[in-house]
């Protein structure tokens, strides 16, 4: 069965267990034995070029995940799919599982990379949508059908990833890299590292952790008996799962041990007693690694060799921070703004003391910005601003003129440090300041 597809499909960015079989190795094209290239880097997640059946996309290279997802494809996009299916998926989230389709034979290539009879999830949920929340437009994530077939070497630092092939590649002596043991479960991989807490208990404890590229937190855990949430924890909106919103406990740990590394005062998320039923699958599992961490290394997942080299960049070092406003921001589509392109002056022919003033404006689409969430008893939530409202100034800067990551930047400053901000709420245009606060 052929299908063709031109609307909407919008996901998250935490994917549910998705079942999948063997398919067709990737390659380099040539035969050469490694190709290099950049990335985008954004919120923590690293974004890679993919065609899709001759269709170049946007994919997310998430190593918590199995076969390949499309989610948001637009009307402007036109993609062919075979083979198709329909199937239910359940993700992390309170809702009920969703309907989804699974296409087999489909071509892959990442630059230099490629691939055929590739298997492929599509989603459609609109309630869902990853693309508003980075700021650039993500069509799905890819994961172990990569990294299956290479060992890549991600350079977080630099923003470039090299795939090499196992059969030639040849590790270089280093000193100062730590090198892991992986397990996989349902060809996702498990690393082992230790979590020491802070009140109200000191006790370290051994965990197994997924590695979640895909993931933008540092760490979560699991709900269980033996890890007692602490009081000063608070409640806080974690991302979209593809069967509803999740929720989860923030705080801080002691510290986090990877062997020699040791990352002070990491954010850890207690997820919710829901969706760990639903993730903890794999019953060995304590929760998540994700690249609020790896970022912080230069890191080779060496899936043929079930192992993972990890060495510290110029961020391991650095705090880690957290929103301390309460406000969650996503891209809110674009408005036509009029702007002042040039200004000139002349003077009259007939007479010296008439100056006529020449103003040429040009109309621009810019970005506009609106509130998702407000976590309860936040600066935020506590002078009155909204869900849904729309962000117009930024302590007296048009919100228009900002990325969305700067945006985000401005919550994530020091304590006490003064936001004003101008909301638009249904045409009314309304005035806000607050001070960022510190909980942890």
């Amino acid at each position: 069965m052929n299908i063709k597809i031109r609307y909407t499909f919008l996901l998250l960015i935490l994917l549910g267990n998705i079942q999948f079989c063997r398919t067709q190795d990737f390659k380099i094209l040539g035969g050469e034995d490694t190709h290099s290239m950049s990335f985008k880097f954004v919120n923590n997640l690293i974004i890679l070029p993919m065609e899709v059946n001759g269709t170049e996309l946007n994919f997310i290279l998430d190593s918590g995940v199995g076969s390949a997802v499309v989610f948001n494809l637009t009307t402007s996009d036109s993609l062919e799919f075979k083979h198709v299916e329909i199937v239910k998926l359940k993700g992390l989230g309170a809702g009920d599982a969703v309907i989804a389709l699974k296409s087999k034979r489909n071509r892959f290539k990442i630059r230099n990379l490629y691939a055929t009879n590739k298997d492929l999830f599509i989603i459609n949920n609109d309630k869902l949508n990853l693309s508003a929340k980075l700021g650039l437009t993500v069509h799905g994530l890819i994961g172990y059908d990569l990294f299956k077939d290479f060992i890549v070497t991600i350079n977080y630092a630099s923003k470039r990833i090299t795939f090499s092939d196992p059969k030639t590649y040849k590790y270089r002596k280093c000193r100062k890299c730590e090198v892991f043991d992986l397990d996989f479960f349902k060809k996702k991989p498990y690393i082992n590292g230790i979590v020491s807490f802070n009140e109200p208990n000191n006790k370290p404890k051994e965990v197994k952790l997924l590695i979640d590229s895909g993931g933008t937190d540092a760490l979560w855990l699991f709900e269980s008996d033996e890890m007692e949430i602490p009081k000063n924890s608070f409640k806080d909106f974690v991302g979209e799962g593809i069967s509803g919103s999740i929720y989860g406990m923030r705080n801080k740990l002691k510290s986090f041990s990877l062997k020699s590394f040791v990352l002070e005062k990491p954010n850890i998320t207690y997820l919710d007693t829901l969706s760990t039923v639903i993730a903890r699958r794999h019953k060995a599992r304590d929760g998540s690694l994700g690249s609020g961490i790896l970022s912080r290394f230069k890191v080779i997942f060496d899936y043929p060799n079930s192992k993972i080299t990890l060495k510290k960049n110029s961020r391991f070092g650095n705090e880690f921070r957290y929103n301390m406003s309460g406000i969650e921001v996503v891209y809110g589509g674009e408005i036509l703004v009029k702007e002042l392109q040039q200004a000139s002056f002349e003077l009259s022919s007939s007479n010296s003391d008439i100056i006529t003033l020449n103003y040429n404006y040009k109309f621009k689409f810019k970005p506009i910005y609106s509130i998702s969430h407000i976590r309860d008893n936040s600066p935020a939530s506590e002078v009155g601003i909204r869900e849904g409202d729309f962000l117009v100034e930024i302590n007296g800067k048009k919100a228009y003129n900002y990325k969305l990551g700067e945006i985000i930047e401005k919550f994530y400053g020091k304590n006490n440090k003064k936001v004003k901000l101008l909301i638009d709420r249904n045409g009314e245009r309304l005035k806000f300041e607050f001070r960022l606060r510190k909980i942890l």
